[in-house]
């Protein structure tokens, strides 16, 4: 792996000497300059990773280095280092794009562990950069944010499916995996690209809404049919329909869905006349079909029809190295949206996205981090800013406390007891006392004196 690059900028020999030798032995290729302008020269030349700026120089001071760094390459990390007390001067140089700034006199393992979170932060932001532009050639416009073998395998089968003939394709994946996603995906990526995706729950419609919706009606087929009114399946000709939770789909219809996948004929409800399509189908579910099918509520030539070509979404718990670039890729998203700046997540955050099971998947991450975007102003995403009911349910679940208290053979004091209720409430309402005190069915007040008895306060 190719060194980071580490530009020192500072007019006292001894500091450059020291950093320089410090930096070095951490793994680095450090490049020193004692002024202003040489300093401009080398970031130039170098183009370096990062660069360690002092703001008292000689000629052109910190601060305007700092700017025109940010002309040569805007991507170019910048740490200040400025003099005691001089918060104004560290202010002004975040706002012109610095990363951070140190004050004199330093600590050598602080500006280690600065670089060092720095260059991380970076690193993944231009992996996620990495993964969208790859992701232009395999998903078009869509968004499939991820490095493992499985999203990697999804993508390789997305491209495939996508330049074939395929004329129906089954993804399959919980709740929240992005199923929809991967399915504009293959529309995107197709011959078929330039003409209609159009989208329909099968769950959320009663069977002759659904019917109607799909296949559309003539004037007057049924009470409300005022106007002669088109289907999906007919607006997509030469595009793509997807079928989503086609698990759901009502048992008749599907006979009907059968018959129409196989012939590319049908008619509309209350029509006579044959309507021919080309469109190719995708359909979704987030539900074990071959139990359906052994419970009699999916039919299984229509199964084998849709499945020629099946695409499987694994769970965000079965891909972890795909939780922080999601997760920075949120970031992005709703720092554009929401006019914020948030530049980094911390270890603990990071620590809790990573080891948190997500039972909701894509879908709850992006929520969790909008929510925590929406209500926080810092520009580094804390543990704190994560829902309570999110952090606490995990802390409560990897307590050692037990969920119902079990009497030892010597007994116990109902005081215990009530202790031991009390740090457990604490326990699965994260630290929020409100919240721990209805768990109990007591007043806050109430709640807070136990707290001090045990000397919990």
């Amino acid at each position: 792996m190719e060194k980071a690059k580490i530009l020192v900028v500072d007019d006292e020999h001894l500091i450059r000497w020291t950093l320089e030798q410090h930096l070095g032995k951490e793994g680095y290729d450090v490049y020193t300059a004692e002024d202003g302008e040489k300093a401009l020269q080398m970031a130039a030349d170098l183009t370096p990773e990062l660069v360690l700026l002092d703001n008292q120089l000689p000629g052109i001071q910190g601060i305007e280095v700092l700017g025109k760094i940010k002309e040569i390459d805007k991507d170019i990390i910048v740490i200040m280092i400025t003099a005691h007390g001089l918060l104004e001067t560290a202010v002004k140089a975040m706002k012109l794009g610095a990363y951070d700034y140190i004050s004199k006199p330093f600590n050598l393992d602080e500006i280690t562990l600065t670089i060092r979170k720095a260059l991380e932060t970076v690193s993944l932001r231009e992996e996620v950069k990495l993964l969208k532009e790859q992701q232009k050639t395999t998903s078009g416009a869509c968004n499939i944010i991820g490095k493992s073998r499985a999203i990697l395998n999804v993508l390789e089968m997305i491209q495939k499916i996508a330049l074939s003939d395929a004329s129906t394709v089954l993804i399959q994946g919980e709740s929240g995996t992005g199923k929809e996603v991967v399915a504009r995906a293959v529309h995107a990526n197709s011959s078929r690209a330039d003409k209609p995706f159009m989208a329909i729950n099968c769950a959320s419609l009663p069977e002759n809404l659904l019917e109607s919706e799909l296949l559309g009606h003539e004037k007057g087929a049924f009470t409300d049919a005022k106007l002669q009114k088109k289907g999906l399946l007919e607006l997509a000709d030469g595009g793509s329909v997807f079928l989503d939770e086609i698990g759901d789909m009502p048992y008749s219809m599907q006979a009907k869905l059968l018959r129409i996948l196989e012939d590319k004929i049908f008619k509309r409800v209350g029509g006579v006349k044959d309507i021919h399509v080309d469109v190719r189908v995708i359909s979704a579910t987030n539900q074990d079909i071959k139990r359906l099918m052994t419970e009699n509520r999916f039919r299984k030539d229509l199964y084998y029809r849709l499945q020629v070509v099946p695409i499987y979404l694994p769970p965000l718990r079965e891909r972890k190295e795909d939780i922080l670039p999601l997760t920075r890729y949120f970031i992005d998203l709703f720092n554009a949206e929401f006019h914020k700046n948030v530049r980094e997540i911390s270890e603990k955050a990071r620590e809790f996205l990573i080891r948190y099971d997500w039972p909701g998947n894509v879908r709850e991450l992006k929520n969790v981090i909008e929510r925590a975007m929406i209500l926080e102003s810092e520009d580094i995403l804390l543990l704190e800013h994560l829902p309570v009911e999110l952090v606490g349910g995990m802390a409560a679940a990897a307590s050692p406390v037990a969920s119902s208290i079990s009497i030892p053979k010597e007994g116990m004091s109902l005081e215990k007891v009530e202790e031991e209720l009390v740090k457990q409430a604490l326990a699965v309402a994260g630290g929020n006392q409100s919240k721990a005190a209805d768990l109990l069915g007591v007043q806050r007040d109430a709640f807070r004196r136990r707290m001090k008895k045990f000397g919990l306060l």
